[in-house]
């Protein structure tokens, strides 16, 4: 909260009292905790205005049945009152507020605004209010402070895993972490929270003092349910949208969580949704978010409240169904659009109907999934199905028949998903798949061959991972001018592999442990991601040399780095390699190399001077590496036992930015500063410093951790100032080994102009590492961070 308050000090921009008053905004989603930063800033500057004023839940005052003047009217009706301590306060005109306030310094908050009217009514411009005055609106809806012209806002991001483990800790403990035998039950609850603050502290409370066996009953329930007061918090925002904003958000909650925004649009083209103003609406009520990458992100409570929307209609008025009924029924509806099944919910074997699903004539979306894995089938399909003739989405794990029923029409099939199925072919001849974008049939372990996809214009992702029966891969690949990415990972009897030369779209190709290539096969030169197994090394084709946009490359040996995955432990064919080609340094846009599992490999070549990331993972005999490229991030070599003193000064006297991780027992010794254990004080003038820590995996660790975070607390003089998370530093390792990291702290008020003590605290928050040892080295103070 304190460096929340900071920024939100900064934004304010309090020291310029001159420039008149000045509206900003604090947006984000219900139960995030806008109005708990909005209270904490209304205590904390308080004092230094004539007059302060909290206007909390204006959405609740907002259906008043009063017309549009009457409600401007009671609104700065009350608000005056509130600020100037007079109660019953009556109006007669609306230009009260600038008449009265135009000549004093006020913090004003107005708390939970959902509709412009308010702003206008309380705010409409800043020069209603004295110099110095700052008024602060928390709302769902961005849109709403862009209208009235806010641009001053700050958004509130979810907290952390660790901060949200802290936030539950306080509420359920009082204390900021979990006491021993509570550690795994607290995952679980900041995991079913989705590190919502009101869920945190709601679910924090809710179990205070509560036994293990108690916490498991509650636990239960929760993961089936929402508590009733997250519900009536989050439900506002759906029940106040239009209806079809609605359907949008409910399409999103079955089967669009986490996709990307365009795929989304592609998916509804046939409906009457305006799904781009739509997903807008949704954006800027923050019912769902639009990540970086593009993703609609929706957050997992708010899908509780879109499944319980659905749960209270009315059964036969229902456009989405999620029970397993509906497949032993022939269900007779034109109002279904989707069908959501998690088949680990059903307690016995079911048999569908065959015609279940065929008068279901308006269903789009037909998605069956697993959230427990189970080696049981529980659906029984029977070969005669018919599915319905518009389907856009078929997402089918594990699906049961060794072909698709011969009825089946993709015309007008979007995507096509049938992972981990029991599959021997997808369907006889050439079909219509014109629509078709994306096809995943990894893990189908019986899958023989794939059909002419010829007519599959449209298609810009293949997946076949894992399909460990599949021998040849159609030629008509070959010709599909759209396809973006092309994933053949783990296929070991594929032998026919198809020329993609002439892809001009392909971008990235994975096709590790395929272990029948001998060499890299012909790809287009437009990939900037490539994915190999080691025996296609023997040679490096001048083609690769070629590729001039090419950014990742990842090469796969036979041993699995990660033991403790046996879904990739699959037969290595072929000779390890010993060497990586020379011609990798002419890959002259390579930013990231990833090498895994080569056990034979000895050396590293010159490297091109464009990378940035280099992780060399379980290659026991690697001893010699020559000096990294200048602009280097990131060195990785866990489990990297051989590597010689030379290589190891090259690693650990990389550039003070590099991040770097290699095994090793001894603290080198330019970390001149160092303690056993995880903490260490010391006596600075400086804000930059280079970290070391000695990790060790503890004897009971869970083995499937791969990634670990570092988190960093930071005192001065007694006073913490500065808590800090280093994203993926460590790796899965089974030795000892060093993690070395630059660490810097915000410089303010002169804080290191003398000497001053500086302790810092570090912990793994996966509590799989112990850390036995720490060291740092300081670097010359810099101003900038």
């Amino acid at each position: 909260m304190a460096s929340i308050l900071e920024k939100m000090q900064s934004l304010l921009h309090l020291d310029d009292e001159e420039d008149g008053a000045m509206i900003v905004g604090i947006c984000g989603p219900a139960g995030i905790g806008k109005t708990t930063i909005a209270r904490a800033l209304h205590c904390r500057l308080s004092s230094s205005f004539q007059h302060t004023c909290f206007m909390e839940n204006l959405r609740g005052r907002y259906n008043s049945g009063l017309d549009e003047y009457g409600l401007k009217l009671s609104l700065q009706e009350q608000l005056l009152s509130k600020i100037l301590n007079e109660n019953g306060m009556k109006l007669y005109h609306l230009g009260a507020i600038q008449e009265r306030l135009c000549h004093l310094k006020v913090l004003i908050v107005l708390d939970d605004v959902v509709d412009l009217k308010q702003l206008e009514a309380l705010a409409d411009e800043s020069r209603w209010f004295g110099p110095g005055s700052r008024i602060i609106v928390t709302t769902e809806d961005q849109e709403l402070l862009e209208q009235h012209g806010i641009n001053n806002t700050y958004h509130v991001d979810f907290p952390n895993e660790e901060e949200a483990r802290k936030i539950f800790c306080r509420y359920a403990f009082r204390q900021s972490s979990a006491p021993n035998g509570f550690e795994k039950l607290v995952e679980r609850v900041t995991e079913l929270c989705g590190n919502l603050p009101l869920g945190l502290r709601v679910m924090g409370s809710h179990l205070r003092g509560k036994k293990e066996a108690g916490w498991e009953s509650v636990l239960h329930r929760l993961e089936n349910s929402l508590d009733r007061k997250i519900d009536a918090v989050l439900t506002v925002g759906y029940d106040s949208l239009h209806e079809d904003d609605q359907l949008l958000f409910l399409h999103i909650v079955f089967f669009f969580n986490n996709e990307k925004e365009d795929h989304v649009m592609a998916m509804l083209a046939d409906s009457s949704l305006d799904v781009r103003l739509g997903l807008s609406t949704l954006a800027y009520k923050s019912l769902i978010q639009i990540s970086t990458e593009g993703k609609v992100v929706m957050h997992k409570l708010l899908q509780q409240v879109g499944r319980q929307a659905v749960k209270r209609q009315e059964p036969g008025k229902r456009q989405f169904l999620t029970d397993y009924d509906v497949l032993e029924t022939v269900y007779d509806s034109t109002n279904v659009m989707g069908i959501s099944l998690d088949v680990s919910t059903i307690p016995n074997v079911v048999s569908i109907r065959a015609g279940a699903l065929k008068r279901m004539l308006d269903l789009r979306f037909l998605s069956v999934y697993e959230t427990r894995r189970d080696v049981n089938v529980r659906v029984n399909v029977p070969e005669d199905m018919d599915f319905p003739p518009r389907l856009r989405l078929l997402r089918w794990e594990v699906y049961p028949g060794k072909c698709l029923p011969l009825t089946f029409t993709p015309e007008h099939l979007v995507e096509l998903n049938l992972g981990n199925s029991k599959l021997e072919k997808l369907w006889q001849g050439t079909q219509p798949l014109t629509n078709l974008k994306r096809m995943d049939l990894s893990e189908s372990l019986n899958l023989k061959e794939l059909p002419d996809l010829s007519y599959a214009t449209n298609l810009e992702k293949l997946v076949v991972d894992a399909c460990i029966s599949l021998v040849e891969i159609h030629s008509s690949i070959g010709n599909l001018s759209k396809l973006e990415r092309l994933q053949m990972n783990y296929c070991i009897n594929l032998q026919v592999a198809p020329t993609l030369i002439n892809l001009a779209s392909l971008d990235s190709v994975a096709m590790s442990r395929c272990g029948q290539f001998s060499k890299i096969p012909c790809i287009s030169t437009n990939i900037t991601d490539l994915s190999i197994t080691d025996t296609m090394l023997q040679e490096l084709p001048e083609s690769i040399s070629l590729c001039s946009r090419l950014q990742c490359l990842r090469i796969l040996g036979s041993v699995n780095p990660y033991p403790f995955s046996d879904a990739n432990d699959l037969e290595h064919t072929g000779t390890d390699i010993e060497r990586i080609p020379d011609g990798i340094r002419d890959l002259h846009v390579l930013e990231r190399l990833v090498i895994m599992g080569c056990p034979k490999l000895a050396s590293l070549p010159e490297l091109p001077p464009s990378l940035r990331t280099i992780t060399v993972d379980t290659c026991e005999s690697l001893e010699t590496i020559t000096p990294f490229p200048i602009g280097i991030e990131n060195l990785d070599f866990p489990n990297c036992f051989k590597l010689g003193q030379e290589a190891r000064r090259v690693i650990t006297h990389q550039f003070p930015y590099t991040v770097a991780c290699l095994p090793g027992q001894e603290m080198p010794a330019e970390f001149d500063h160092r303690a056993l254990g995880s903490s260490l004080t010391i006596s600075s003038d400086s804000n930059r410093f280079r970290v070391c820590l000695l990790v060790t995996p503890k004897q009971h660790a869970d083995e499937d951790v791969l990634n670990n975070d570092v988190l960093v607390r930071t005192s001065l003089n007694g006073c913490l100032i500065e808590e800090g998370i280093v994203e993926g530093v460590l790796s899965y390792i089974i030795r000892e080994h060093l993690f070395i990291f630059p660490y810097a702290l915000f410089e303010e008020d002169g804080w290191f102009e003398q000497d001053n003590e500086v302790v810092f605290q570090f912990s793994t928050p996966s509590n799989q590492l112990e850390i036995v040892e720490c060291g740092v080295q300081m670097k010359a103070f810099s101003s900038r961070r």
